[in-house]
């Protein structure tokens, strides 16, 4: 009987229609972008936080920490989520969570309020970036994959691009609280979603193959869940790992960069607020035009060799920016700066999505990512360490000793291209 009702609620579904990719694209696009908004809130946030709670620079680093602990555990379990219940189903109930949980940190009345309301929230941050990644690498054919996802990943900078905006207006005038408060308005997105994007057909099709299984009795030979049958496959086992340890060392330089590069700029270079909001502007929107560059490239000569060059060139760059920065270059600084930061970013969903195999893809790229994001909870934090004692920028260098690392492991051991997400192998 319950078998038949699943059927049956699978039929209801509509198969995507040509060109509904493009509807999804747009939903995702936003999700990611309110995603990108919510997480560049806090940086910006970090110099009010502390003077109003009377915060440390370890306790202000927490913040992050506490974030990235929260999106760990959300991308961890959302990836499984989404190869469960599916993929859109599961972003929409993350911007419903993480958008009324953020705009509650604006009445938040104590430290503690705030770092527990930020962990929760988080949660749904973190399933959304699995999600919308899976979702889309399911829409698209491979000849565009990574240049669609890369314009994807433009959405996520183009969140901070507004909060920057948004940061410079509200902040002077009004007080952090208000940037917590707009947070709101993303649950607008849900509701239309839930009702416009179908569920992608390499998802439902997979499922349909796991249902039939389940009525004929043949489920008794197979592995209980995804998680086994990531590792009971040597190919999928060995992605998993190495993925785990290379996004591990990307989210610890990102996080630690992205948490503090706008403290840096202000307290241990001296830019004033507004100046320093304009140089972060310029930094984003370069990171925006990379990334499609870099997703344009990347199908044109393969993942493996773009991922690496961004990732590296960005380690080299950072001790650059730290040690040769003068008033009259830091712009040109930033502005390079951000031309090399975003092509890892621009290329790393598609990379991953393409090393797993369609009935285990949600919960492979939710699991490694997210293990991952583990270690790289201690990145502002061991900036924040650094920063009590001397420079912020002693810490960005850690950052980038995290990036040239990141880019090792795949430049010898992952292959571009393993599986096709638009087929249900």
């Amino acid at each position: 009987m319950t078998v038949n009702i699943e059927q049956m609620v699978l039929n209801r579904e509509e198969k995507p229609k040509n060109k509904v990719w493009i509807i999804a694209f747009v939903f995702s696009f936003l999700a990611l972008l309110v995603d990108g908004a919510d997480i560049a809130f806090l940086s910006y946030s970090l110099t009010s936080l502390k003077q109003e709670f009377g915060l440390s620079n370890i306790q202000a680093g927490a913040l992050g920490s506490w974030t990235l602990a929260g999106m760990a555990i959300g991308g961890f379990f959302g990836g499984w989520a989404c190869d469960r219940f599916g993929r859109v189903r599961v972003i929409v109930i993350a911007i419903a969570l993480f958008s009324l949980l953020t705009c509650w940190l604006g009445f938040a009345q104590s430290y503690e309020q705030f770092k527990w309301l930020r962990f929760i929230s988080a949660i749904g941050l973190g399933a959304l970036y699995i999600a919308c990644n899976t979702l889309m690498a399911e829409y698209v054919p491979t000849k565009y994959r990574s240049t669609v996802l890369a314009g994807l990943m433009t959405g996520w900078t183009l969140g901070s691009v507004v909060a920057t905006l948004l940061a410079g207006w509200l902040l002077p005038e009004f007080g952090w609280r208000y940037l917590f408060y707009i947070a709101i308005i993303p649950i607008v997105i849900a509701v239309a979603m839930h009702f416009l994007v179908p569920e992608p057909a390499s998802w439902m099709e997979s499922r349909r193959k796991r249902l039939n299984e389940k009525a004929s009795g043949m489920v008794e030979q197979k592995p209980k869940n995804t998680f086994e049958m990531i590792f009971q496959d040597a190919l999928s086992r060995r992605m998993f790992i190495l993925w785990s340890f290379s996004t591990a060392f990307l989210q610890f330089g990102y996080y630690g960069v992205s948490n503090w590069l706008p403290a840096y700029l202000e307290l241990d270079l001296g830019i004033k607020f507004k100046e320093m909001t304009m140089y972060m502007i310029g930094t984003f929107l370069i990171m925006m035009c990379t990334k499609v560059i870099a997703g344009i490239i990347a199908d044109k000569i393969g993942r493996r060799a773009v991922f690496a060059f961004g990732t590296i060139g960005t380690a080299i760059f950072i001790p650059i920016i730290v040690f040769g920065n003068t008033p009259d270059n830091i712009l040109w600084l930033m502005l390079f700066f951000g031309f090399l930061y975003g092509i890892p970013y621009g290329i790393n969903a598609t990379y991953m999505t393409e090393s797993f195999s369609t009935k285990v893809r949600g919960t492979a790229v939710g699991g490694a990512y997210n293990v991952g994001r583990l270690g790289a909870v201690l990145a502002p934090l061991t900036i924040g360490y650094f920063a009590q004692g001397g420079s912020i920028g002693t810490g960005l260098l850690i950052m980038g000793v995290a990036y040239f690392l990141c880019g090792l492991i795949p430049a010898f051991f992952i292959k571009d291209r393993l599986f096709d997400p638009q087929k249900a192998d």
